[in-house]
């Protein structure tokens, strides 16, 4: 039997170490770093202070003056902020746009998650042909893709003559357009590829042979989808509904050119503020508002549904 040096452990573990140091030194020898790290968040940093965080800042000191017909003065007040949650205008408004931006991201889900579904199971050509169709819409303008529902929903837009040239209807029907219905209609099409394309993503990455596992083992189609499938996409599910809200909350294109009086939303009352009422203080309040319910219910759902995992791909950090 072979007996060992007393200090061979400690020699060994010794010569291991001395030979990770030579070849971590050997594989990073010649590369040095530009400069500390941190110097390289600068620039980006730097620009989200000034072009994201400031704004915000001065926005939320302005909600705090008064503005009259002789401008903006710096008068601490809270009036801004009483007259915004205890007017009953501006409160059921911001309720309103709430329900329709939920709704709105309702529908859009439901819509995008068997377009999303179809287009991770296709192959080559068909597949890039999809993706193309669904693409080509939004190489335009955002406001010519809103603007053109109106010549589609309008009195004497294509819907209401095809109607009447079938004899379906005698005269042109007027509740096409100007009301909730169509905005939902114009927010859910403008809208519908932020929840597609994270839905797309999350679903592209799940190993078919899981489903093929689940199915050898005697699984259904339904228990298949919503113990591997939905499971898996969820963090791009997740991410889609995040979009669509936060789009839809801010919106004002959209119910400028299709909700008339019946259906403008939050966004247009702030804008009215600024444009038409030269209310630059009562605007900034009714923003700040807007911002800080928006992020409490984030905040109020983060518990149940994950926020924290959107941006991570749904991986723990």
């Amino acid at each position: 039997m072979r007996v060992l040096p007393k200090n061979y452990e400690k020699k060994v573990s010794e010569n291991s170490t001395m030979s990770k140091k030579k070849l971590s030194k050997s594989r990073f020898d010649g590369v040095k770093p530009i400069g500390k790290p941190l110097f390289l968040l600068a620039p980006g940093v730097l620009w989200l202070l000034i072009f994201g965080l400031a704004p915000l800042l001065f926005m939320l000191m302005m909600s705090f003056w008064t503005s009259s017909i002789f401008g903006t003065k710096p008068d601490f007040s809270f009036d801004n902020f009483s007259r915004v949650f205890f007017t009953e205008l501006y409160r059921d408004q911001l309720i309103k746009t709430l329900r329709i931006a939920f709704m709105t991201t309702m529908l859009t889900l439901i819509i995008s998650y068997p377009v999303a579904f179809l287009l991770s199971r296709l192959q080559g050509l068909r597949k890039a042909f999809f993706v193309l169709l669904i693409f080509l819409p939004f190489w335009t303008s955002y406001v010519i893709r809103a603007f053109v529902w109106l010549p589609i929903l309008g009195r004497n837009g294509a819907i209401n003559n095809f109607l009447q040239s079938l004899g379906v209807i005698d005269a042109p029907l007027d509740w096409l357009l100007f009301n909730e219905g169509s905005v939902f209609l114009g927010l859910v099409y403008v809208y519908t590829l932020f929840m597609t394309l994270p839905i797309y993503l999350s679903l592209e990455k799940i190993d078919g042979a899981l489903v093929e596992a689940a199915t050898d083992l005697g699984a259904k189609p339904f228990s298949v989808f919503y113990r591997i499938i939905l499971p898996l996409s969820w963090p791009g599910v997740l991410s889609g509904c995040i979009m669509v809200f936060l789009l839809t909350v801010g919106a004002f294109v959209t119910p400028q050119l299709l909700g008339g009086p019946s259906g403008i939303m939050y966004g247009n009352v702030i804008a009215s503020q600024f444009l038409a009422n030269n209310n630059w203080a009562f605007g900034s309040a009714l923003s700040i508002s807007l911002i800080l319910i928006v992020m409490i219910l984030l905040a109020i759902s983060s518990r149940w549904i994950g926020v924290q995992h959107v941006f991570t791909g749904g991986k723990e950090t």
